[in-house]
């Protein structure tokens, strides 16, 4: 896990930001956003599986940001260079960590992020903290897609 913020794409690229109350019905609505989000930039045309993976992990990172920090939350989604990156900050200090795949109810969400993301990391943001992914958004060799 890197602990360090990662450059952001240059400016002019495909951005999004949008803040959520804390609500459970907030975890719906971000993966919506992401889902649209994508189709607005024109990421989804005959390939739903950046979607679909997107939206699983922003659905985890905004699950996380529920329970461990019980406050607002901000999704953030960049677009440049082959790269998504999806940011969800929250005012909660604890970074989260990879568990094991196992039989428990809860704990899994990090160890998909690891599993299907090419990298992710998690910095301090203020008073709380920013938790990140990225996937590649071609299908060419080469250009990070796990």
């Amino acid at each position: 896990m890197l602990h360090t913020a990662y450059p952001q794409p240059p400016l002019g690229a495909g951005c999004s930001s949008t803040e959520y109350a804390p609500c459970p019905t907030s975890v719906r609505e971000a993966r919506a956003e992401v889902r649209g989000q994508l189709e607005r930039w024109g990421l989804t045309d005959g390939d739903d599986d950046l979607a679909d993976v997107a939206e699983l992990l922003v659905s985890e990172l905004a699950t996380n940001a529920l329970r461990h920090s019980a406050g607002r939350f901000r999704l953030t989604l960049w677009a440049a260079h082959g790269v998504l990156r999806c940011e969800v900050s929250d005012g909660g200090r604890s970074e989260p960590r990879v568990c094991e795949a196992g039989a428990a109810e809860s704990g899994r969400g990090m160890f998909l992020v690891e599993a299907l993301a090419l990298r992710w990391g998690c910095h301090p943001e203020g008073p709380g903290k920013t938790v990140w992914f990225e996937l590649g958004t071609c299908g060419a060799d080469g250009c990070g897609r796990r």
